[in-house]
């Protein structure tokens, strides 16, 4: 069964801006950004399962499956009162603990890398072994850093050190119900 976790293509947001979970558009390279991804990944999956903001539904409309199913838990993580507030803007005093402690500590009315990466591999595990199929799943970087962090058992202080640009994929190879092996592909 092979697994193809896709980061959505650039979106439409300026540099330096906390956006976690708001729901924003992508940028003009779109077509360009499909086009390429298009070249690199299977022209059907199986089953495609996709995060509910636009950026990741955009992309996933643009592959083919009979089954397509949207899911709460592949959104990014909650940057809560700090969504689309510039980084340089939110106050030092709430955003220094939670840099040096991210995956404990909240923004506040968001969630912890904790929280996040719970609910994020409470779906992946919920993936069905089906030998010989293929599945697509279109998501964000936060989401696809823990999912490999959890595959790999990399501490999630660890997580940002998973580099998963935008349009990117990598590429699982579950060889049955309870083991997965990763091929990290950045292209």
């Amino acid at each position: 069964m092979e697994i193809y976790l896709i980061r959505h293509t650039t979106p439409d947001v300026a540099k330096g801006i906390c956006y976690g979970q708001t729901d924003l558009g992508v940028k003009t390279s779109f077509g360009e950004e499909v086009s390429r991804l298009k070249t690199l990944l299977p022209e059907r999956f199986d089953h495609i399962y996709h995060s509910p903001l636009q950026r990741c539904v955009q992309l996933a409309q643009e592959f083919e499956s009979p089954i397509v199913k949207t899911d709460d838990r592949l959104k990014e993580m909650s940057f809560g009162d700090w969504e689309m507030l510039p980084w340089n803007d939110i106050p030092k005093e709430q955003l220094d603990p939670f840099m040096q402690d991210f995956v404990n500590l909240c923004p506040p009315q968001g969630e912890s890398f904790n929280i996040f990466h719970e609910r994020v591999n409470a779906f992946f595990n919920e993936i069905p072994y089906e030998e010989g199929k293929t599945v697509g799943i279109f998501a964000h970087g936060g989401v696809i850093r823990s999912i490999i962090c959890g595959i790999l058992d990399i501490p999630l202080e660890k997580a940002f050190q998973v580099v998963v640009d935008f349009g990117r994929y990598c590429k699982l190879k579950r060889i049955s119900a309870d083991i997965t092996n990763v091929m990290m592909v950045n292209a």
